[in-house]
């Protein structure tokens, strides 16, 4: 009998502690339950955004290749598609490199003033140093053709990585050709070779800049390196 009342008292003692902590127990179970697919919801939002974004990047791509920009149809369609990826998806990688793209598409159009706002976002907005260093090389170009070539240099001067030093060179070298600046715009092409050949990465065209010059350099030639 004493081990039935010791059994009793067992139960009673359970009833009332679940009278008093029951609810509280149920309410951090279900805030955990919650918490985790929560959790799980906003991870799939995630991978779902992610792969909207590279499938519409790609649809992109497949629109600007090869000659597709020689349609006047595909360039205005194509830069209809990047205001959607910077829309949907602005704040990632293909959201800049679409602007990249948005920047040649103009160019195609003949409006370089959009192609150089477009740049001048990628710079102002992205966190990405290596992309910010494109649009920089790609900005200084266009500064270069629009007879700016001062403004280039000081582009140069504001932030291109050391992955993109050949490229840099490069450009500095045509902004002061540009300039009138012959011996500056050897040296810097000579310095773009160096690089490219010390890294194995072939440069286009910059050995036949600098024959121009009359300046011979035993660097690579006629090979290219996509910027």
């Amino acid at each position: 009998m004493a081990e039935l009342r010791s059994e009793e008292e067992q139960v009673d003692a359970l009833k009332r502690w679940w009278k008093e902590n029951g609810v509280s127990l149920i309410a951090g179970v279900a805030i955990a339950a919650a918490g985790v697919f929560g959790w799980n919801a906003w991870q799939s939002y995630q991978e779902n955004q992610a792969s909207a974004a590279s499938a519409r990047y790609q649809q992109l791509i497949n629109l600007t290749a090869g000659t597709q920009l020689d349609n006047a149809d595909n360039v205005g369609g194509a830069r209809e598609l990047v205001i959607e990826i910077i829309d949907n998806h602005g704040k990632t990688l293909y959201a800049d490199l679409a602007r990249l793209i948005d920047a040649r598409l103009a160019v195609a159009q003949g409006n370089p003033s959009d192609a150089r706002a477009a740049l001048e976002t990628v710079i102002d907005a992205s966190d990405r140093d290596y992309v910010k260093g494109l649009a920089r090389l790609r900005l200084a170009r266009l500064q270069v053709a629009d007879g700016d070539a001062e403004a280039a240099l000081a582009t140069l001067d504001t932030g291109v990585p050391d992955a993109l030093a050949a490229q840099r060179a490069e450009v500095r070298g045509d902004a002061h050709h540009a300039l009138g600046r012959e011996s500056e715009a050897g040296a810097a092409w000579r310095e773009a070779l160096d690089l490219a050949e010390s890294r194995n990465q072939p440069l286009f065209g910059v050995q036949l800049k600098l024959d121009n010059l009359g300046l011979y350099n035993s660097g690579l030639d006629n090979q290219e390196l996509d910027s």
